[in-house]
């Protein structure tokens, strides 16, 4: 991707513009949701706060209530459910990884220990949760718990088939279709909800945020193997070290005979120091992987814009769209 622009913050801000005043609306109530009296709480979610993700995911709910109708209450309840969920998954990974860091910030878990990294995840989702309940949301609280049974689903399936390292192309959209783009599909359903109840508008939401979390999740792994270890924040190969087989390798052990391919999978399960880990991406950059992974997320990237074509033209179309060549053009 080196001939790619670096992570363009100015599409970014394009694809912002039909929504930015309410993103502003949105931070100052997502603000308000992350405060506590527990004195310890508190010191924990204002660190959070401190950490300036780049928000895409409440950015979709806005976006998606947009194109559909008109941004109310229930639409910004809907973008600060979706982002608390988003934030304590964030918070429970890096304990189930041991990661150290998070956006080049200490991890909680890394700060204070697993306890309490745990108990702020419950904290957030349980904050969502009631902000649900006691505003009568129930159609958004039955999205998001189909999202989160999914999403646990998907992360032990990828456990499972991380230990007996026999992961297909089939079982590995399976598992990014509930680990990751579930939770794009719901920003995208919950933004449609809070404003209609037109099935076509809320199937077609629907399909463009699975495709477009799809297509998010191959690029992250082929950022893997070619990022830029300072701007993505974690060593490149990360996920061999890990015994994650992704889509890039997937095509590049399809593309060899049966002897290559069980020597490659014998050096990722025994551990791979850092020149395995470079023999492995020189080999998959070898067989096409990396090029037949970025194929497939340019395909689903067009699904995507595809999906939408049942709205009238408008800004947030527009930025809809461009949001998938962000995405897909994406350098962390």
């Amino acid at each position: 991707m080196g001939s790619k622009e670096k992570l363009n913050i100015p599409v970014l801000n394009e694809v912002l513009k039909p929504v930015a005043s309410e993103n502003k609306e949105f931070a100052v109530r997502f603000k308000n949701s992350m405060r506590s009296n527990v004195p310890l709480l508190d010191l924990v979610l204002r660190f959070i706060l401190k950490q300036k993700g780049k928000k895409i995911r409440p950015l979709i709910v806005l976006l998606s209530s947009k194109i559909a109708g008109e941004i109310n209450d229930r639409t910004y309840r809907g973008a600060v459910l979706v982002e608390l969920l988003h934030t304590a998954t964030l918070v429970h990974d890096d304990v189930v990884d041991e990661a150290d860091k998070r956006r080049g910030f200490p991890s909680i878990n890394k700060i204070w220990n697993n306890k309490v990294a745990v108990l702020v995840g419950d904290y957030l989702l349980s904050k969502g949760l009631l902000l649900s309940v006691t505003s009568k949301d129930f159609d958004f609280l039955e999205t998001v718990s189909q999202t989160v049974k999914r999403m646990s689903e998907g992360e032990l399936l990828q456990s499972k088939k991380t230990r007996k390292l026999d992961m297909d192309e089939e079982t590995y959209f399976k598992v990014i279709s509930d680990k990751t783009a579930s939770l794009i599909e719901t920003c995208c359903v919950v933004g449609g909800l809070s404003v209609t109840d037109n099935t076509q508008y809320i199937d077609a939401l629907r399909s463009y945020g699975n495709s477009l979390g799809l297509a998010f999740q191959i690029i992250d792994d082929i950022l893997d193997f070619e990022g830029n270890s300072k701007l993505f924040g974690k060593p490149i190969g990360g996920d061999i070290k890990e015994k994650k087989i992704t889509l890039p390798l997937i095509y590049a052990l399809q593309n060899v005979d049966k002897k290559e391919s069980d020597s490659i999978r014998k050096m990722i399960k025994k551990g791979s120091n850092d020149k395995d880990v470079r023999f492995i991406i020189e080999f998959i950059e070898r067989n096409n992987g990396i090029k037949m992974a970025q194929e497939k997320a340019e395909q689903l990237s067009e699904r995507a814009k595809e999906s939408i074509q049942v709205f009238p033209e408008s800004e947030s179309k527009v930025a809809l769209e461009s949001l998938v060549e962000f995405v897909v053009k994406r350098e962390n």
